[in-house]
């Protein structure tokens, strides 16, 4: 049997309570949920918040939405690119069809045409962060994919069932109290790749981890970029199944074991001289 070793996506969550320092916790989600134009299998996908804290978070989350730059991704001022192609963006604005029908979508950065921009040291016109890329840069004139940014509030968990693979975040809002229950509502979708947890206390975190499957936990950071020898990328169930990419179980996946055993007595030799 050829052995296996699959890594796909995953429903990736972040849970926050209400000692998590609030800046950290904006700065690490932008940045879990659109950096790649959400294109990375580890991508937030799903952030719980507080009832208590959540209203801040989100406005500030909102807000710094309005710092990111859409365009080409050669440009070094551009924090969000295009989607792999036009059948990705198909899904993700169907997506986003549905969501403004089920859900309440709080926020999603507009893409329009635009003339060329222009980075900075160029004098007068150097990049605003408000402007929009240009559409039409493709060789022979064709649209660019874009798909804007999103924050998406969901009524309940039950509104999404698989990965969305795009700059999509949905948010929920919880009790910390219930994270056991809440946990294995998320676990029970199959998924278990990357989890975030955002909180001062370890016991919150030993909580999270014990009531959410996942392959990779990153407590206080982001939750993209595992590194390689630092930290094995992989997850389990929908997610994947095998050793982690990058860690020592990896290539051994891919030989045979054998055992040989020789009696070197019965040709023969003394096994003591033979073992000094």
């Amino acid at each position: 049997i050829v052995p296996l070793i699959a890594e796909t996506g995953g429903l990736n969550a972040m849970f926050c309570d209400t000692t998590a320092q609030k800046e950290q916790v904006v700065d690490d989600v932008i940045a879990s949920a659109f950096q790649s134009a959400g294109q990375r299998c580890s991508s937030l996908r799903l952030l719980f918040l507080p009832h208590d804290t959540a209203d801040e978070i989100l406005e500030t989350s909102l807000g710094a939405m309005d710092c990111l730059v859409i365009g080409d991704p050669a440009d070094p001022f551009t924090d969000i690119g295009p989607i792999i192609d036009a059948e990705a963006k198909a899904n993700l604005d169907a997506h986003m069809a549905r969501m403004r029908n089920e859900a309440k979508v709080l926020k999603q950065l507009a893409i329009e045409p635009s003339p060329p921009l222009r980075g900075r040291g160029q004098g007068e016109g150097a990049r605003a962060n408000t402007q929009a890329p240009d559409v039409s840069a493709r060789p022979g004139g064709a649209a660019l994919p874009f798909s804007g940014p999103a924050i998406v509030e969901l009524n309940s968990l039950s509104q999404i069932e698989r990965e969305v693979f795009g700059p999509i975040l949905h948010v929920v809002r919880y009790d910390p109290a219930d994270i056991a229950k809440v946990g294995a509502e998320l676990a029970a979708k199959g998924y278990g790749l990357t989890l975030g947890v955002h909180s001062r206390l370890e016991s919150f975190a030993e909580a999270v981890r014990a009531a959410v499957p996942a392959g990779n936990v990153y407590v206080n950071r982001t939750i993209v970029g595992a590194v390689v020898g630092v930290q094995p990328f992989g997850g389990s169930g929908l997610s994947g199944t095998g050793p982690k990419a990058g860690g020592p179980f990896y290539l051994p996946r891919f030989a045979e074991e054998r055992a040989i055993s020789v009696n070197i007595a019965a040709q023969g030799g003394d096994p003591h001289l033979l073992n000094l």
